[in-house]
């Protein structure tokens, strides 16, 4: 998996490699980085703390705090993506010296961005972040991680339809990403046995076990 960060937050570290010489930060902090969104994603928090660990001490290095907090973006992104949803302490920690953008964006992460600062978004989530058709928009991105992150603000906000729920667990299915698909299919299921779909509900908690490894 190549280049699977917040969309547009990142160019910098991804552009590393077709830079000569590029510095040694920059190169350890991106692939720390990659390594990181494939452990979240997997499920592996061993491997997801010591890669985000790493990529921060690296981006620390050059005291730019717009960096750093580009790190702990991805970071509260990923997690949205996985449904989890609490403040972005990492983040709210450099906000003072974080640019325009990244405020921006973590606003959205929490779904409170005001709309004179969507257009700071990334170009992918702001048709999501105006409400403009939340199914079309989500289906619309082409990033499987941004796609995820998309739906997850819109639970957040309390403005996902079944279609984007679908749309998340086909998106976390198709990349094998366990944790996000564990806790999309678990509100799937929830909002089953809630419309008295019992045999739904069920279907559903089957395959969350298979998932798991639990049969």
């Amino acid at each position: 998996m190549k280049n699977l960060f917040v969309v547009g937050l990142l160019a910098l570290l991804a552009a590393c490699g077709s830079q000569p010489k590029a510095p040694e930060w920059q190169m350890n902090a991106h692939g720390a980085l990659e390594r990181y969104v494939e452990a979240a994603m997997a499920g592996n928090t061993r491997v997801e703390n010591a890669e985000f660990m790493r990529a921060r001490g690296e981006l620390s290095r050059t005291g730019d705090a717009g960096l750093v907090a580009r790190a702990e973006l991805t970071r509260c992104a990923a997690r949205v993506a996985s449904l989890v949803f609490e403040p972005c302490l990492g983040f709210e920690a450099l906000r003072a010296d974080a640019p325009a953008a990244e405020r921006a964006y973590a606003d959205y992460l929490a779904a409170r961005v005001l709309p004179s600062d969507m257009p700071l978004l990334p170009p992918a989530h702001r048709a999501v972040a105006a409400g403009q058709g939340d199914a079309a928009a989500v289906h619309a991105v082409s990033d499987p991680f941004a796609r995820l992150v998309a739906a997850g603000v819109l639970v957040q906000a309390g403005r996902a339809s079944p279609d984007v729920l679908q749309a998340a667990v086909d998106t976390a299915g198709a990349q094998g990403w366990r944790r996000p698909l564990l806790a999309w299919l678990g509100v799937q299921a929830r909002r089953a046995e809630s419309a008295g779909a019992s045999a739904e509900a069920e279907r559903l908690r089957r395959r969350m076990a298979l998932v798991a490894g639990q049969n």
